[in-house]
């Protein structure tokens, strides 16, 4: 029931009597849905900022307002100038700064647009004839304002009727912000030009030369699709993607390039072959396309097939065949200015970088005398030849951003190293500078200790029986023999360090990610890496014993290290030294360090959806 309300006065407004009214819902027994209904919709913010727009506009109409200036940003520009042409107060200094902000520039911009009321586009009447055609059926004019920015639209042409059709809107470009445009609608006419027997370059002419705007003529499809929401899937990149060296995409100009380690914001899988994404920091808000994890492993599984893809044959992976063909949108147009038509893949197959697989590697590290002790398949240093019906594609992984919360353990730093790296001596530099906020897990040995040694400082000793009954129990995460003694990293060391709140900071080969890299130490991975100059010699720092007996060989071979572990295993590095000298290092190391602890990362989904 509403009661007796007071009467507004004529000075009242709007919105104060919208709150009056609400006030004064009181829910009866009979009514109480509907009332209830009618006072959370009064009670809406959103209605109360439009009631208060509405006032605003009223109070515009009445006071009629006309603006002093019909171009503020000129007179910006001849006061600068004028400034500039001799010596300035303070004052003065900071007015012209004042007048050089991009924000100034920008609101005296919008004045002068509202000011000369260019901000109204007038849309063109309906044309009185009609083709006879198009009597019977739904007829939408569009107009869509022309600028710099792609429409973000593709068309096809229609194989059975030769109807050109709408076949893709990207999300958030000019036409998907329009609104107008929709997936399946038939285009007839552009700027008043039949285009029903155009080719795609004399449609893009035409739309190349529009000035100002584009106006459509569009035949609705019968059930336009609602506009779904923008979906919130991230991913990793786990190789690079060149759209303009793919064949087989619908679009090279609609293509979005990326490298490995990029994150990708999906924002439709409506296409199970072509998702639309965009790159995360780029300022650009239209979408592009990128291929779908599932056609992507399809093609890398059809080059195995055909010999271009170094791994076994699969029989069972046929060529990529579309029928449909797709002409982009390219510099505000619809059809864009290099229309090319998709093929298959089996006549030219892309260029991707990156592997399917990982094999693995061994090198004789600088910084660590002994190898890993694992039963392995085939001769150290060569690829491993992965079963083609369980090979795992790099292709992407799926991540969010993640920062410990208070409580949470903290992540674990993993530092891998290329020859040269010396990342054991770095690591030490780090611990020994903040002792209470890093450590290391304690390394098992089974040689004896020496006299200045303490047990759980520099080693857990521990008989060599004891380490191998470790070992068959998988506590280690590697281990090692050197002058007959063994060496290794147990997990246990690494949850002590964890459990006094200490950053964890462990340097193991390459290999031991493989263990460590899951949701319980959600590690946050260095590929430390010296800086090699080709053509000379480079010097490592003179406090480095490395500057002294490393021949060009050496570099070489360090070189070609860094390259083969970024190759087999950067994938999994989350950040990477490149390590000029020992100084530099320690101050970069400390600071990547800092951002992990403060900083959002990306990690994958799996490690924080449990």
């Amino acid at each position: 029931m509403i009661e007796a309300m007071p009467i507004a006065s004529a000075s009242t407004g709007l919105h104060e009597t919208l709150a009056l009214l609400t006030s004064q819902l009181h829910p009866d027994a009979n009514h109480k849905e509907d009332l209830v209904f009618l006072k959370d919709v009064f009670s809406e913010k959103s209605i109360g900022y439009l009631m208060k727009i509405h006032e605003k506009l009223k109070q515009y109409e009445q006071q009629s307002p006309t603006p002093v200036l019909h171009s503020a940003s000129y007179l910006a520009e001849d006061l600068a100038e004028e400034l500039q042409s001799g010596a300035l107060e303070e004052d003065e200094r900071e007015l012209l700064l004042l007048l050089s902000t991009p924000h100034l520039k920008a609101v005296l911009s919008a004045h002068d647009t509202v000011a000369q009321k260019k901000f109204d586009p007038v849309l063109p009447p309906l044309p009185d004839d009609l083709d006879d055609d198009l009597e019977e059926e739904s007829v939408k004019i569009v107009r869509l304002v022309k600028n710099k920015e792609p429409l973000g639209a593709t068309i096809r042409r229609d194989e059975a009727t030769g109807a050109v059709i709408v076949a893709r809107i990207m999300r958030g470009g000019a036409a998907d912000r329009s609104g107008l445009v929709h997936v399946g609608d038939e285009l007839r006419e552009v700027n008043g030009n039949l285009i029903t027997h155009k080719r795609p370059d004399e449609i893009s002419q035409i739309l190349s030369q529009s000035q100002g705007s584009i106006t459509l003529k569009i035949i609705p499809a019968v059930a336009e699709e609602d506009k779904l929401k923008e979906s919130r899937v991230y991913l990793r990149a786990l190789f690079d993607y060149t759209p303009f060296e793919d064949k087989a995409t619908p679009c090279q100009e609609a293509g979005l390039p990326f490298k490995r380690g990029d994150i990708l914001q999906v924002v439709s899988q409506e296409d199970a072959t072509w998702w639309q994404a965009k790159k995360v920091g780029d300022p650009n808000l239209r979408a592009a396309l990128i291929p779908s994890t599932q056609f992507q492993e399809r093609r890398l599984r059809y080059r195995m097939k055909v010999g271009s893809f170094p791994a076994p044959t699969s029989p069972k992976a046929p060529p990529y065949d579309r029928t449909d063909k797709e002409d982009c949108d390219s510099k505000g147009s619809l059809n864009g200015k290099d229309v090319g038509e998709e093929t298959q893949s089996s006549k030219a197959a892309p260029v991707f970088c990156g592997h399917a697989f990982s094999w693995d590697f061994y090198s004789a590290s600088l910084r660590r005398s002994f190898r890993h002790k694992k039963d392995r398949q085939g001769s150290p240093g060569e690829p491993q030849t992965p079963d083609a019906n369980h090979t795992e594609f790099l292709i992407y992984e799926e991540v969010m951003q993640y920062l410990p919360r208070p409580g949470d353990r903290p992540r674990l730093i993993v530092l891998i190293g290329s020859l040269g790296a010396r990342i054991t001596e770095l690591k030490q530099k780090v611990i020994a500078e903040n002792p209470r906020q890093y450590g290391l897990a304690v390394p098992h040995t089974t040689r004896a200790r020496k006299s200045h040694e303490r047990e759980g400082v520099e080693y857990h000793f521990i008989s060599k029986a004891a380490f191998e009954v470790d070992i068959q129990n998988g506590k280690f995460i590697e281990y090692g023999e050197y002058k007959e003694n063994l060496y290794g990293t147990s997990l246990e060391s690494i949850h002590r360090t964890l459990e006094q709140n200490k950053l964890c900071l462990v340097d193991v080969q390459p290999e031991a990610l493989k263990t460590l890299r899951n949701a319980e130490f959600k590690p946050y991975v260095i590929f430390v890496r010296p800086r090699i100059y080709d053509g000379r010699r480079k010097q490592f720092g003179s406090s480095s014993s490395l500057s002294v007996g490393v021949t060009e060989d050496d570099l070489q071979e360090m070189k070609q290290s860094a390259e083969r572990m970024d190759e087999c295993y950067g994938h999994w590095v989350d950040y990477v030294l490149v390590k000029e000298d020992p100084v530099s290092a320690l101050a970069e190391l400390q600071e990547a360090l800092e951002r992990v602890q403060m900083e959002a990362q990306w990690v994958p989904v799996c490690w924080v959806r449990r």
